[in-house]
């Protein structure tokens, strides 16, 4: 379908992409990853044609309708949510004016055997096959799906555009760009702004898209889940795998190994060659055999390592001096602006070294909490107090507008740097990736993953013990995703993070507040737990507005047939099964926890000289949190099942 033919993009000296060929077929789903800077953004925007290679060419079929979803684009004003997303149907309109046009026209004339009626007869039949692809739900059906999957509510479609943030804004942009059914989706970091729920509905709607989609994403699992080829860029050259991202890393490493073992085989051999050639040159009844390594070391093919950028961010945390017990503690708090109530009666605790997460959809208070907590924002009613001896490090979202667009990197830490950090600027930098010129870069023309780290370096300018994080990993590759992640779990402090990277979370929380619909609940526990008693909850909630509703009449809608009864039967007894294991598992989780907590007791209440109270304390502390959170987990689904 499209084809990149010898693609060179060069900069002055230097080569973005170096002869790069590759082809994007019907149906394909491919991720493409790199680190940042690689070129993937460039690779999107030469087949769009907003930018031209410096030599190739990029081939298109006529006709193709390509839909591209850029990191960075204009907003539209004016209108409400709804109309703006419903201006993507005006050439399913324009064709229905013209239809209604070209039938007037026919009722009136009488020339039927001339060339132009037997024309106006040909434009009509080729605006109804085309209006007919298009036929079904209504586009205002069509537009509020999307819209409702994409994190909208019905109350705010009616809301003009200005009104909602950039990310938000985003996703108007994106369900444009869905409901134009394109040929192919180019999809540049299209995550950064959703939430988690808004994520696994567009995975389930990018599994079921028939047209071709290039996905740039620092997601794995979404990479995963939607992906089955994956396309590298690797200092300006392309290397392509058949497989989704996990398998890649796993045949990419082994392609390495491989080639590493065959290369150093073959310098062995060769050695071994030349040690013969040099012992025997000059021996004449050696010669034949001499002159035969020789020519055979001419011929051979001399196996090569692929080049690797081994580049690598180095990260961690400096260590955190102890604080109070309760780091924060938000008490019936009620939270927003004079012109909206974003939160109410919240209760909220966060304790000496704890992992917390604040997950919801955008606009529901995430970002509003951290405020509070930094004490930029005073509650509305409530009361907010952090602990004794806290010490925050805030990372904001929005970089670009923290960081000033007209500094240098270097001078961006050189302005706060203080002490004896002052001469360690440069090593620092260097383990951000920011090495040679690039400290001389100014803030402004930094891509969105180099402001990332520009925003992490700033923050490891001076130790705090507790680290406020808000979504830390937009515009991060996957590997300095990872090594952030390691350098956080390392962390000895507290840990607040914003985030909706499902992957990112997994393993480094063990606490969530969730932000939905004006509340804000306790999770303990992982993210994966979290998921998993949310689409059982929300099983649960269908089945009882099912219950509730009353009958329609056959008039306003088939019935659903005797199959797709017994396949929702089928459904619902499957997860009640699960619902069922979960729960025997966790009742024997809970007793042994019980168990193993009557033994501390019983040790710490008549110690010996070999006990290590302190050990056998934050064990029992350790075992009492998870049985909490198991114990709220068994109440929850053991509930569902007696509904």
């Amino acid at each position: 379908m499209i084809s990149l033919n010898n693609i060179t993009v060069a900069f002055g000296g230097f080569t973005l992409l170096d002869d790069v060929s590759f082809h994007i077929s019907d149906s394909d789903k491919i991720g493409l990853v790199g680190k940042n800077g690689a070129g993937k953004s460039t690779l999107m925007k030469l087949i769009t044609g907003e930018q031209s290679p410096t030599s190739g060419s990029v081939a298109l079929p006529s006709g193709i309708r390509i839909g591209y979803l850029p990191q960075i684009m204009e907003h539209h004003r004016g209108r409400t949510v709804l109309e703006e997303v419903l201006t993507v149907f005006d050439s399913i309109h324009e064709m229905e004016r013209e239809m209604e046009r070209i039938t007037a026209s026919l009722g009136e004339r009488t020339d039927y055997e001339s060339a132009s009626y037997a024309a106006l007869i040909g434009r009509l039949n080729e605006l109804g096959d085309a209006l007919a692809l298009d036929s079904g739900e209504s586009p205002r059906a069509r537009a509020q799906k999307v819209l409702s999957g994409l994190g909208f509510r019905e109350d705010e479609l009616e809301r003009r555009t200005e009104t909602f943030s950039q990310g938000w804004n985003m996703r108007i942009e994106l369900a444009k760009i869905l409901l134009s059914s394109p040929d192919v989706l180019l999809l540049d970091e299209p995550t950064n702004h959703l939430d988690i729920e808004s994520i696994e509905w567009f995975e389930d709607y990018l599994k079921a898209f028939r047209g071709s989609l290039l996905l740039v994403s620092h997601d794995r699992k979404f990479l995963d889940n939607v992906t089955s080829r994956t396309v590298e860029i690797l200092l300006g050259h392309i290397h392509d795998y058949k497989v989704p991202y996990s398998q890649y890393v796993t045949l990419r490493a082994e392609r390495m190994a491989q080639q590493t073992a065959a290369y150093e085989n073959q310098q062995r051999m060769i050695e071994k060659t030349e040690d013969f050639i040099n012992r025997f040159r000059y021996k004449p009844t050696k010669s034949n055999q001499v002159q035969s390594r020789i020519k055979a070391l001419e011929k051979l093919e001399r196996i090569e390592i692929d080049e690797t950028d081994n580049a690598r961010l180095t990260l961690k945390f400096p260590p955190a001096q102890r604080s109070g017990d309760v780091v924060f503690k938000g008490t019936d708090l009620t939270v927003g602006y004079p012109q909206k109530v974003v939160f109410r009666d919240a209760n909220i605790e966060i304790k000496r070294g704890e992992k917390v997460a604040l997950i919801g959809r955008n606009g529901e208070g995430k970002t509003t909490l951290m405020r509070v907590i930094m004490g930029e924002l005073e509650p509305m009613d409530g009361e907010a107090r952090l602990g004794h001896n806290v010490s925050i490090g805030y990372y904001a979202q929005n970089q670009e507008e923290v960081l000033d667009p007209s500094e240098t990197v270097f001078g961006t830490l050189d302005r706060i740097a203080v002490g004896d950090v002052r001469t360690k600027l440069r090593d620092i930098l260097g383990a951000f990736l920011f090495k040679g010129e690039d400290i001389d870069k100014r803030v402004s023309v930094l891509s969105g993953g180099e402001r990332a780290r520009l925003g992490m370096a700033k923050l490891m300018l001076s130790s705090h013990n507790v680290l406020a994080l808000d979504e830390p990993t937009n515009h991060m590759d996957i590997r300095s995703k990872d090594v952030l992640k390691q350098a956080l779990m390392a962390f000895d402090g507290t840990l607040i993070v914003v985030s909706h990277d499902r992957d990112f979370l997994d393993g480094l929380v063990d606490k969530l507040y969730e932000f939905r619909d004006g509340r804000v609940k306790e999770h303990l526990g992982s993210v994966a737990d979290f998921l998993r008693r949310r689409k059982l909850e929300s099983l649960s909630e269908l089945e009882r507005k099912d219950a509730a509703a009353p009958a329609r009449p056959q008039a306003e809608g088939k019935k659903a047939s005797a199959q797709q009864q017994f396949q929702v039967q089928k459904a619902v007894s499957r997860e009640q099964r699960k619902v069922r294991s979960r729960v025997n598992w966790l009742e024997k989780e809970i007793a042994s926890h019980e168990e193993r907590m009557a033994e501390i007791e019983k040790v710490l209440g008549n110690p010996g000289p070999k006990d290590d109270i302190m050990d056998l304390t934050a064990e029992y502390l350790n075992l009492k949190r998870d049985m909490d959170a198991y114990t709220e987990e068994w109440a929850t689904l053991s509930e569902q099942l007696e509904n």
